[in-house]
């Protein structure tokens, strides 16, 4: 048995990430996993796993933040891009395609219509559900507007993100060895992260912080969007790592995570059990409420109330530790769920 993964995105990060760990899921089922991404896409994240890669059109109308004209756009080249992904379906002939998230999901479930392969929807866009829930199953991720609405559609599914089970396993002196020596184990210690590629808003959080001089190890992770984002990361509290590879092992470190209000990473920390601030409008100005799913695990805060919202959090982590382990489980087992019902889709 075979699954064709058509992803949105560059291939480096949650979208990618997301593939993965359904793919790693459903190969425990048998079923042998290959993937699709933009021609553009680096898949730097697929190379890391030594996966090669087909590469088609994957048009990207902007998300959550797609604008009617973003919208227009997409909608042309997302039909050229379908009967382009028909091709290559009907060339590997895999059993089922799954298409992950925004343009991915379109055009992966589009494409397995018309080579007339069943297929999957991965979904948190409004766009992505509106075209998908009309064609074939799929399932809405937290991020989806489907996602807190109470439907009675069998084809129509939810499920938390499927993190990887083995993010909780990491090592934390592997962690203290990376560490710069200025790291003090003696003090909390504060992650800062919106994923692979740093965003502005989550920058200026942390280097709002840092000047608070609060008695905390700040620590930022990823790629930063533009260079001059790192001149916000000079202050004294604030240790910039960069783009890691080690995010499990810093996870045994982290007494507190700020994150943006959306899905991998959150519910990594989630998995975790993890205490969480979700940082809102870092991405493009999206919300989704994440905090309402995890009620009591995760506070939200604007970019002038950071400091107000670390200070309740430090004083109050064992609370937010205790609501988190509330999800955990679910949350960890997020992958074989969605993997189940690919595999149904290939069995019936």
């Amino acid at each position: 048995m075979k699954a064709l993964f058509i992803v949105t995105g560059r291939g480096i990060g949650g979208d990618a990430v997301t593939a993965l760990n359904i793919a790693h899921a459903l190969s425990k089922y048998g079923v042998e996993c290959e993937f699709a991404l933009d021609h553009s896409a680096p898949g730097l994240l697929l190379k890391k796993h030594d996966l090669n890669w087909y590469k088609i059109s994957i048009p990207q109308a902007g998300g959550h933040a797609a604008t009617k004209k973003t919208l227009a756009k997409a909608a042309v080249k997302t039909s050229k891009a379908a009967v382009e992904a028909a091709r290559l379906i009907r060339k590997v002939k895999p059993d089922v395609v799954v298409g992950v998230i925004g343009g991915g999901a379109v055009v992966g479930c589009l494409g397995a219509k018309m080579a007339n392969t069943p297929s999957v929807g991965i979904l948190i866009t409004p766009a992505d559900a509106k075209v998908c829930t009309k064609i074939t199953t799929t399932v809405a991720l937290p991020e989806s507007n489907l996602f807190q609405l109470d439907m009675n559609d069998e084809r129509i599914h939810k499920a938390f993100s499927p993190v990887d089970p083995e993010i909780v396993v990491g090592n934390k002196d592997k962690a203290l060895d990376k560490l710069p020596e200025e790291f003090d184990s003696d003090r909390p210690t504060i992650l800062f992260s919106s994923g692979s590629t740093l965003f502005e808003k989550m920058a200026l959080g942390a280097s709002k912080l840092g000047k608070s001089g609060v008695n905390a190890n700040i620590l930022v992770v990823g790629d930063p969007l533009e260079e001059k984002y790192r001149e916000y990361l000079k202050e004294k509290n604030i240790i910039y790592l960069g783009y890691i590879d080690w995010i499990r092992d810093l996870y045994k470190i982290i007494d507190l995570a700020v994150l943006t209000d959306d899905g991998m990473m959150i519910q990594e920390a989630i998995a975790c059990q993890l205490p969480i601030i979700a940082l809102l409008g870092v991405k493009y100005g999206r919300y989704h409420n994440l905090a309402a799913i995890f009620e009591g695990a995760v506070l939200e805060s604007e970019l002038e109330d950071i400091l107000k919202v670390t200070e309740h959090a430090l004083t109050d982590l064992g609370k937010l530790k205790e609501n988190a382990l509330k999800y955990s489980e679910d949350v960890l087992k997020a992958s074989d769920k969605i993997a189940n019902i690919i595999y149904n889709r290939i069995e019936g």
